[in-house]
């Protein structure tokens, strides 16, 4: 049965918004490319300076996302499979940060993990262990802002899932943990390597709580993100650089996921 489509002539009152929407998203990154300074690009990619925050925030980036990966896949199975009293009040406190303020998220931890903290004060006081101004104040900033975007991706996939397979599973001898090792991992395996790109695309742009919570200190704490803020008050163009590299990668990452967004459409 063909659909016969039918073209619509477009009011002007919509026209005008729809045009200037895209305009206003797209010209302050036409300026940053245009502002780029493309003769003296490769000199100052190779700065050790960009050298150590790129080094820096990917591998903090890709730890936090590993971090997130291992406790929010579970997470996200027992929000979309098991019922349990307070459900929707965990996946609302698990989706908090993504509407946080980052820096209210840094004075959360600092009031957690810092050295008078909840925890923090324990691990000072037992292990000697200080999380606040460290590399690892880095990760834990970063996975505190980046994991709501994981265990949604992967909640969602687990619920479009089929759970015949699951049941198969199960009725053949399976237990839980391995008809989750076996059957459901697989099943939504691209749901949660969309959703470990995303969290890793979050973390590596983390700000707020990095700088409020770790710190700006190059070569431990400082990130790309920081560096872009901290050059700009002395090096324009430096940070321009800088934001190049972030905007080079968030441009990947979206080419990356696009078959999962519009492969549909």
């Amino acid at each position: 049965m063909s659909r016969t489509v039918r073209r619509q002539r477009v009011p002007v009152a919509l026209l005008v918004p729809a045009g200037l929407g895209p305009a206003f998203l797209v010209l302050p990154l036409a300026g940053l490319l245009l502002r780029a300074p493309w003769t003296t690009l490769p000199g100052r990619l190779t700065e050790p300076g960009v050298l150590t925050a790129l080094r820096l925030s990917l591998v903090t980036a890709t730890v936090a996302t590993l971090l997130c990966v291992a406790l929010g896949v579970p997470l996200a199975w027992l929000l979309a499979r098991v019922e349990f009293p307070g459900r929707r009040l965990v996946r609302a406190l698990v989706t908090v940060p993504l509407v946080l303020p980052p820096v209210v998220g840094g004075v959360a931890l600092l009031l957690v993990f810092g050295r008078r903290g909840l925890i923090g004060s324990w691990l000072d006081e037992t292990f000697g262990v200080t999380l606040p101004f460290t590399t690892a104040g880095v990760v834990l900033a970063e996975a505190f802002v980046a994991m709501p975007f994981l265990v949604i991706a992967v909640e969602g996939a687990l619920r479009g899932a089929d759970p015949r397979y699951e049941e198969a599973a199960a009725t053949l001898g399976a237990g839980r943990f391995t008809t989750f090792t076996r059957v459901t991992l697989p099943l939504v395996a691209p749901g949660v390597a969309a959703g470990a790109v995303l969290c890793w695309a979050r973390a590596l742009g983390e700000f707020g709580a990095t700088i409020t919570f770790a710190g700006n200190y190059p070569g431990r704490t400082q990130t790309m993100p920081l560096a872009v803020y901290l050059a700009l008050e002395t090096d324009l163009q430096a940070a321009i650089v800088l934001s190049l590299i972030l905007l080079t990668v968030s441009v990947v990452i979206l080419a990356a996921l696009r078959d999962k967004w519009v492969g549909s459409t």
